[in-house]
């Protein structure tokens, strides 16, 4: 999932070097965290987080068969 979350991100943003996910592995959950450039915050989170929403869904329909449920926070 890191991978595809990683794809999205530098799809959108200007700074394509300064995309980093991060995957925290926890008991009951997986956590991805998408760390972008201050000056492409704007662009993946869009109007009202609409793109934020859509990469969730993207990611959460991409692990609907895996066990523990994947989170992406957006820092």
């Amino acid at each position: 999932m890191q991978e595809l979350l990683l794809f999205l991100a530098k799809s959108l943003v200007e700074h394509p070097e300064a995309v980093q996910v991060t995957e925290t592995e926890g008991p009951e959950a997986i956590i991805l965290e998408l760390n972008v450039a201050s000056e492409d915050m704007g662009k993946v989170i869009g109007k009202q987080g609409r793109i934020a929403k859509a990469i969730r869904t993207v990611i959460k329909a991409a692990t609907a068969k895996d066990a523990k449920p994947v989170f992406v926070e957006i820092q």
